[in-house]
């Protein structure tokens, strides 16, 4: 009897369970309603696809665990991805102070666009896997509320079919259906959370100005502490000698799409740098942008009676305001967990399903915690205003960030935990602890740690 498993989206919380799945399944099919590209290019079904993203190190480790035969990360560099170190390549102003440039690389990050990352994890899954993708839309689960059975698939040329699998894996993304789904199985009391602090993504794509090509990741974040709008901007090297340029407002403070009005905003920044750099730089792109950055969370590991063969995944799980950089690595996480699940049991083992929901809550968990702890403090958040729990974490973290911007063993830390290397019991330790503790040992920084090269690309592309 042929074991099948079927996934539903291709984007990459769906194209990694499907490489997590084909160890177990004879075939697995994915399923996904738009049209995908041939190459690296943006995709209809993705609204933040336009906009900065960087995978942390624990995304890419989980990656290279789950994609068989290639080296995800040798595959990317290859393409034209950057592979920066956090503790050297990147010049970030926080709430607390300019983060210093060590010695020490930290953890690494990959740099790219978004549809050059879907792309290059598609090829390697469908090269590697036994996955099929097919075109078609989801608009139902077949079984009941004890198990899924299945979906019902519509196509523009045969109308809708039914098509049975041991496992439905559902990685729709945030407009994912499956709260209905379950409900029409008899599956109640889904708990669901919006956190919406109104934060509106402005991106345009410039060419590198020559002998910038390198120029460190520049991120000036938004400060939530100080009552009104957070703006924020960044400056993120990509593929094709290329910078993506991301500036970010909350409700009240969003950024504007002409093209003057970008350059206005990003010299307005905390600091200029940002406007400076670009003011010079030669545009490849209009400003697109977005505000599909809510925080949204389905509590699908509480419910009750989870029915067998269906696992909720990635945007479908959750999805996090996309400046802290998490939603990537955590889909990776849960497909990681999906995987380590599966080995030495069959895609219909009992309770295989709710063990992989709980599973795959973990990551969510410290990433909502990092995500929402912060956005609370947005003057215009709705969803959430801070408790008394959410002022003694806060407190820790501008403590620990505060101390991170002159001391090593606190910035590692910190790496660590948002990178998603590590829990956030790495925060508890006691050499990090003591570094809280300890505050910055070094005298903050006037201004961005740059080199004399570096100062001298800043004044040429403001000239």
């Amino acid at each position: 009897m042929t074991r099948r498993a079927v996934v539903i989206g291709a984007g990459l919380a769906g194209m990694l369970a499907a490489a997590a799945l084909s160890p177990s399944a004879d075939e697995v099919i994915v399923l996904d309603r738009d049209e995908l590209p041939d190459g690296p290019d943006h995709r209809k079904g993705l609204p933040q696809g336009r906009h900065a993203h960087v995978l942390m190190a624990g995304g890419l480790s989980a990656m290279e665990d789950i994609v068989p035969g290639v080296s995800m990360r040798k595959q990317l560099l290859a393409a034209g991805a950057h592979e920066l170190s956090l503790g050297r390549d990147m010049v970030a102003l926080t709430s607390e102070g300019w983060f210093r440039r060590w010695r020490h690389e930290g953890p690494r990050i990959l740099a790219c666009s978004r549809a050059l990352l879907d792309w290059s994890v598609r090829v390697a899954v469908l090269a590697n896997t036994r996955v099929e993708i097919r075109r078609g839309q989801v608009v139902d689960l077949l079984g009941d509320a004890g198990r899924v059975t299945g979906v019902r698939v519509s196509t523009t040329d045969a109308g809708e079919s039914e098509l049975a699998a041991d496992l439905v894996v559902d990685a729709s993304g945030r407009g994912s259906r499956v709260v209905r789904w379950l409900g029409g199985l008899g599956v109640t009391g889904v708990r669901e959370r919006t956190v919406d602090t109104g934060l509106v993504n402005a991106t345009r794509v410039y060419r590198a100005p020559e002998g910038a090509e390198r120029f460190p990741m520049t991120v000036l974040q938004a400060d939530p502490y100080v009552s009104r709008p957070g703006r924020s901007g960044m400056i993120l090297p990509i593929e094709g000698g290329r910078w993506m340029v991301s500036l970010g407002g909350t409700r009240g403070g969003e950024p504007p799409a002409d093209p003057d009005g970008f350059l206005r905003y990003a010299l307005d920044l905390p600091h200029p740098m940002v406007g400076k750099l670009i003011s010079g730089a030669e545009p490849l792109t209009d400003v697109h942008l977005s505000r599909s950055t809510r925080n949204d969370r389905r509590y699908l590991e509480k419910v009750r009676d989870w029915p067998e063969g269906l696992v909720v995944l990635g945007d479908a799980l959750a999805t996090f305001n996309p400046a802290y950089g998490q939603g990537m690595t955590v889909a990776a996480l849960g497909a990681q967990v999906l995987r380590r699940e599966l080995e030495g049991t069959g895609l219909t083992a009992p309770g295989l399903a709710r063990r992989v929901q709980r599973g795959a809550a973990r990551p969510v968990d410290a990433a909502w915690a990092a995500a929402v702890g912060q956005d609370v403090w947005y003057p215009e958040t709705r969803g959430a205003r801070p408790t008394a729990a959410d002022r003694l974490v806060t407190r820790f973290s501008r403590r620990l960030t505060l101390a991170s911007t002159g001391s090593y063993g606190a910035a590692a830390a910190l790496w660590d935990v948002t990178s998603l290397l590590t829990g956030p019991a790495r925060l508890l330790h006691p050499a990090t602890l003591l570094a809280v503790l300890n505050g910055p040992l070094l005298p903050p920084l006037a201004g961005p740690p740059l080199t004399r090269e570096e100062w001298r690309l800043v004044g040429a592309t403001s000239g």
